[in-house]
């Protein structure tokens, strides 16, 4: 297969900008397929040339497959990047590519049919006899046999999206009476985010880790994995911090896990850069899904192994990426990563918009930052809040933790709310310093708002005066943070 001359980016925000960047490294062209609200961002400044293919709407741009494939020929690309979420795990996008003339980067159709869709995935694993949690993954559909199946499994349960993950589609039953409406809101929801509405049902752990395994399949088909990462601090389902490796897993755990990684990714002959993952509890593990793309979280394995996993993925698409049976990968150190949304902290996460003012990303040693906006750009409500990720890397895991902590107090965003202040004092929790946290750590411990710092005497006489200066009147003579909507103080950006 010719290399590339240019890719086009079927996704927007932070991710469209680590795959420009990969992109330019390896001297490719790049083709930035964006809605009409995405032109005030940095992949749209970034990209080699930029092609508008709809609305605001994901159904009509996004999540529209002939839009995206109209854009990349136009563009002149001779492959097509999904990056994660949207289309990356649509077979039928996949298929679309093929049929176009466009090479899609990450796994084949049949693979992502295999394993993407979470139902054929549980069938493989049952013939490879790996440990699944007990559910249901029919493809009968009606409310009255899921919740049949449900009561069945006994409660709590969770129903799922078949054909996507990211905490979409996902909700939680812990009695029959909720049933009917949660599992309709499941489906609603997938159906909106994915394009199907198939769900399953499964057994809901109530004190597992989430735990997955980053695994490459090269270009002869040879799959291995990159080691494991800890993604057990979640809200309603999503991540927010993740680490590499786990702290959770003894070596004997960390070698079987994997194994039962690298088994059913060549039972589905995968490529390129895929992840599976598990629950982990009381010692034993079950296989939770396969998300066959790239994963929000790839930078922290990137860090303690020196990979490139997003080159890897061009690579292999090329033909060219073949793993060197004598090069050992072998963890070195410790990364953390946080997801920063633009989000009120001191509402419970309610999103944020509007025009971000300052922002500026600390420079050190052991720090990476990946984002997707700028100074002056739009963070509108059409799509995920998440505007940033800050990656840290230490010897250590406590050393990770404590630099991550200095880093976040010393980022700056003005403009909008962030859920930074959250994120310290996440990282500050004695259940997240000892490693022991489950996928209930948030609903345990941060299901309430957290409260909101007072402003000294100094900082409200700084708000005062910039308040007159802007209004060019007097105001009240106290000031507290809430309370003035206009304040410059209502956009967290300072440590606690």
């Amino acid at each position: 297969m010719k290399k590339f001359k240019r890719i086009a980016i079927a996704n927007r925000g932070e991710v469209a900008v680590r795959i420009i960047k990969a992109c330019e490294e390896l001297g490719i062209e790049t083709v930035l397929l964006h809605s009409e609200v995405d032109i005030q961002s940095r992949a749209y400044r970034m990209a080699t040339k930029t092609v508008c293919i709809g609305p605001a709407e994901t159904a009509k741009s996004y999540l529209n497959i002939a839009a995206n494939i109209e854009g990349a020929l136009a563009g002149g690309a001779e492959a097509i990047h999904p990056g994660f979420g949207f289309l990356s795990e649509n077979a039928d996008f996949a298929e679309a590519c093929d049929k176009a003339g466009l090479v899609f980067i990450g796994p084949s159709a049949k693979a992502i049919r295999a394993l993407g869709d979470k139902v054929h995935c549980k069938e493989l694993a049952k013939k490879a006899g790996l440990p699944l949690v007990p559910g249901y993954e029919g493809e009968q559909q009606e409310i009255s046999r899921l919740m049949a199946e449900a009561e069945k499994i006994g409660f709590p349960v969770i129903v799922k999206a078949a054909a996507g993950g990211g905490g979409r589609g996902m909700k939680l039953i812990t009695q029959m009476s909720d049933a009917r409406e949660l599992i309709e809101s499941a489906q609603r929801e997938a159906l909106s985010a994915f394009g199907s509405a198939k769900v399953f049902i499964e057994k809901y752990l109530d004190r597992a880790k989430h735990i997955e395994f980053q695994i490459f399949g090269d270009s002869t088909g040879q799959v291995v994995h990159f080691f494991d990462r800890e993604c057990s601090v979640q809200r309603r389902h999503q991540k927010i911090i993740e680490e590499a490796t786990s702290p959770s897993l003894t070596d004997d755990l960390r070698r079987r896990m994997g194994e039962a990684a690298v088994a059913i990714a060549q039972l589905g002959k995968y490529k390129g850069a895929g992840t599976v993952e598990f629950l982990l509890q009381d010692g034993e593990f079950y296989l939770l899904e396969v998300n066959t793309r790239l994963q929000v979280e790839h930078p922290v394995t990137e860090m303690v192994l020196g990979v490139d996993l997003v080159k890897a993925q061009i690579l292999t698409a090329q033909g060219e990426f073949v793993f060197n049976p004598q090069q050992m990968r072998v963890p070195h150190g410790h990364s953390i990563e946080c997801r920063i949304y633009a989000e009120n902290p001191y509402l419970g996460g309610v999103p944020s918009t509007g025009k971000l003012g300052k922002v500026d990303w600390p420079e050190g040693p052991g720090r990476r930052y990946e984002y997707g906006f700028e100074d002056g750009d739009e963070i509108t409500p059409f799509y995920d809040p998440m505007i940033a990720k800050v990656i840290v890397w230490d010897e250590s895991r406590p050393r990770a933790i404590q630099k991550m902590i200095r880093v976040l107090k010393e980022s700056t965003v003005f403009g909008v709310h962030t859920n930074i202040p959250y994120l310290i004092e996440i990282l500050s929790h004695k259940e997240f310093v000892n490693g022991t946290m489950t996928t209930r750590f948030i609903e345990t411990y941060f299901k309430d708002p957290i409260p909101q710092p007072e402003l000294s005497e100094v900082e409200k006489q700084i708000v005062e005066a910039a308040l007159k200066q802007a209004r060019g009147g007097a105001v009240t003579a106290t000031v507290g943070l809430g309370q003035e909507m206009n304040s410059p103080w209502q956009s967290y950006w300072r440590g606690i």
